[in-house]
């Protein structure tokens, strides 16, 4: 295996992995990795929160319960953030010139709460907040996968804002048919997916093709690597 920085290199391979840890994969590199023969989540160029939310709303829905205000880039637009700064101190042109950092997330009461001039950002998306309320705090789900080996875990945090960090319960959850119709629709072969049930049905919140680890979790998250290897090295023979 050879991992590549850039595109000018092209090494000879029978299958690639399009591995840009940035939200939009920029145009060149998706031109670059299909010039392969088979290669590995090219469907998963934009994962912005605008096209794969399942709780996006406008100003008009009639939603009648809190929202949440996010940048539609991953992880706040820190990553863009980073690699504008990589390439201005390179000498060269931002990658992402037009992407712009939030500070955290907002959640309002209601849409009337919303400030008119964010349904008019690209930048920005207005979500349902639907957490998972539980006794002891509020639930959400996480499905890490590779190919067929997966691992969906539901993890509670007293926090609204469910964070790997601040985990004080998990138990193993079931994937919902229809998000499985929806990693084949957004072209993901492995990555995670973020999501709540609401209303008994799956609401994708957010999906990532390179997900990290926290600290907390980082042995649990460890115990279940080998599986996932074992889904990429399936992956390889149905390719081959």
């Amino acid at each position: 295996m050879r991992v590549l920085a850039g595109t000018s290199a092209k090494p000879e391979a029978d299958i690639a992995i399009l591995h840009v840890d940035a939200t939009v994969t920029p145009t060149e590199y998706v031109e670059y990795a299909r010039t392969y023969p088979f290669c590995l989540n090219i469907g998963a160029a934009d994962i912005s929160k605008r096209r794969v939310s399942g709780a996006v709303i406008d100003r008009d829905h009639g939603w009648q319960g809190p929202v949440i205000v996010k940048s539609s880039l991953n992880n706040l637009g820190t990553r863009e953030q980073t690699l504008n700064r990589r390439s201005r101190r390179a000498g060269r042109p931002e990658p992402f010139p037009d992407a712009k950092l939030l500070d955290r997330y907002r959640i309002h009461g209601s849409l009337a709460d919303v400030s008119p001039g964010v349904f008019d950002r690209k930048d920005l998306v207005v979500e349902k907040f639907v957490p998972e309320p539980e006794p002891d705090g509020f639930g959400a789900r996480f499905w890490l996968f590779c190919g067929e080996r997966e691992r969906c875990t539901r993890h509670v945090s007293p926090q609204s804002l469910v964070k790997g960090e601040d985990t004080i319960r998990r138990e193993a959850v079931p994937v919902p048919e229809e998000l499985r119709a929806l990693r084949r629709q957004l072209g993901f072969d492995h990555g995670k997916f973020d999501f709540v049930m609401h209303e008994g049905r799956a609401v994708l919140l957010d999906a990532n093709k390179t997900p990290g680890r926290v600290r907390n979790l980082s042995a649990f998250l460890a115990a279940g690597n080998a599986n996932l290897a074992d889904g990429f090295e399936g992956l390889i023979r149905q390719l081959g």
